[in-house]
């Protein structure tokens, strides 16, 4: 049986930046209405295609996970000077968006449906188009994960990855859906 993912190797995911990685089915991805309610205090929601409600409501954001077979969890960790280290925060979610966009690339070379989820919002365009015009790279777009409804800790759990990683350090996780 061909390994699913071969090209995903440890090596290409380590040199993308992942910290940890795990692979589930997508029946067990955790899905809450309470995280979705949480989008709403983030600067990103209702002003980016990547978050709500330009992803569209729960119900089809989990038939758009179900219709795919399995989930690559992803985490990569970043250090803080100590816990109010908002600028780190800032760093840290930027380069996250650099690690998902190597692992596209891994994936974007190889036939397949995928779907990449990341973190919280697109730093692509210096203004997003969300409502007025269509994104300008729907090829490049990767939804928040949490804007998809995934309660991430009960996801890193059940991928055997560690939600929590040390004092002064920012952890963002995503998903691969193949």
């Amino acid at each position: 049986m061909k390994k699913p993912l071969s090209f995903l190797s440890r090596e290409s995911l380590l040199q993308a930046g992942v910290y940890q990685y795990g692979l589930i089915d997508v029946q067990e991805i955790p899905f809450s209405p309470e995280v979705r309610v949480m989008c709403t205090a983030c600067p990103s929601y209702n002003h980016s295609w990547a978050c709500p409600p330009a992803v569209g409501e729960i119900d089809d954001c989990r038939q758009t996970c179900l219709s795919y077979e399995k989930m690559l969890v992803f985490s990569a960790r970043y250090e803080l000077e100590d816990s109010f280290d908002y600028e780190g925060i800032q760093a840290g979610m930027r380069a996250f968006k650099e690690v998902c966009d190597k692992v596209f690339q891994l994936t974007h070379q190889h036939e397949g449906r995928y779907l990449l989820l990341s973190n919280e919002g697109c730093f692509r365009c210096k203004q997003c188009t969300w409502p007025n015009a269509p994104c300008r790279m729907p090829d490049r777009l990767f939804p928040s994960i949490e804007g998809y409804g995934i309660l991430v800790s009960e996801l890193a759990r059940k991928a055997k990855i560690s939600y929590v990683n040390g004092p002064n350090t920012v952890t963002y996780f995503g998903g691969l859906l193949f």
